[in-house]
Formats: C-alpha cells, sequence, structure tokens
C-alpha cells in the first residue's frame, strides 16, 4: 500500500521540527531559561503531531469509484453482516448495480463481527403504489466476502 505523500511528507517535516524543539528544550533546561516546560510541551505537541500524520499517510486508503454509481448514503449499518443505503428517487435502474457495487468496495473490513464473513449490502429505495403509503423496497443487493476480498452482485 502506498503512502499519501502530502502527509508522508508533512510527517517528516514535522519529526524534523520535533528534533529540533528537542535540542532547544534540553538547552533551555541547561541554561534554566524561565520558559523551559512551555517547550516540554510544545516539543511533545509536535511529536505527536509528526507521529498522527505518518500513520494517516500510511493507512490512508482512497475512496473506489465505479463507473455509472452514484454517490448514496449509508443509512444502516449493523456493523456486521448488514449495509443499508439509500438511493435517490430519481435513480436509473442501469445505475443501481454499479452503486451497490461501489458501496460494497469502499466498506472497510475491519471491526466487522461476521459469523459467515460475508456482509450483505443493500440499495433501498420506496415503493409508492398506494397514495400516502410508502414501503421500503430494495432495488440491487450485493454480497461482499471480507476473507477472499470478492463482491457478487445478488439478481
Amino acid at each position: 500500500m502506498a503512502a499519501d505523500p502530502t502527509f508522508l511528507q508533512a510527517g517528516l517535516w514535522l519529526g524534523v521540527a520535533t528534533g529540533l524543539l528537542a535540542a532547544l528544550t534540553v538547552a533551555a533546561f541547561i541554561v534554566r531559561w524561565g520558559f523551559r516546560f512551555r517547550l516540554v510541551g510544545v516539543t511533545s505537541f509536535t511529536a505527536l503531531l509528526a507521529i498522527s500524520c505518518l500513520a494517516f499517510a500510511v493507512s490512508y486508503v482512497p475512496r473506489v469509484s465505479v463507473p455509472g454509481a452514484v454517490q448514496v448514503p449509508i443509512v444502516y449499518d449493523n456493523g456486521g453482516d448488514l449495509v443499508v443505503a439509500a438511493a435517490p428517487a430519481d435513480l436509473a435502474p442501469e445505475a443501481m448495480a454499479p452503486t451497490v457495487e461501489q458501496v460494497a468496495r469502499n466498506l472497510r473490513a475491519s471491526g466487522r463481527v461476521s459469523p459467515s464473513g460475508v456482509v450483505r449490502v443493500r440499495l433501498r429505495g420506496f415503493d409508492n403504489a398506494v397514495e400516502g403509503l410508502s414501503t421500503p423496497k430494495v432495488l440491487a443487493e450485493a454480497r461482499r466476502d471480507l476473507a477472499r476480498q470478492t463482491i457478487t452482485l445478488v439478481p
């Protein structure tokens, strides 16, 4: 996995600044400057920023974009085996499969508790067949196998 170059560069520069501030802090304790304890705080905070930038640069994974898909919000996620995304009312039928596939590809596997290792991703809309009554309807479904990293569209 490639690191994000912007945050990697920022982390390296903040690391250099941490080293310089640490040297200045040691000098402040030797000379007994009055603001030496403030330098300890500034140095430790700069070190925290450097470590955070480096960690984010290494762990960053950009979102996947599937051609023909529409960005939809996730309205339900039980943290395990079911994720539901809301489709807009004007979603074209040919965009349903790519949209549910995009949602499935962008799921993060870490922290999910699924006994079977499979996460069902549903794209739901509303059926307004009766005046004043709308019922939820599954427009498309995909299954993502977390162990094999495969996605299967369910007809």
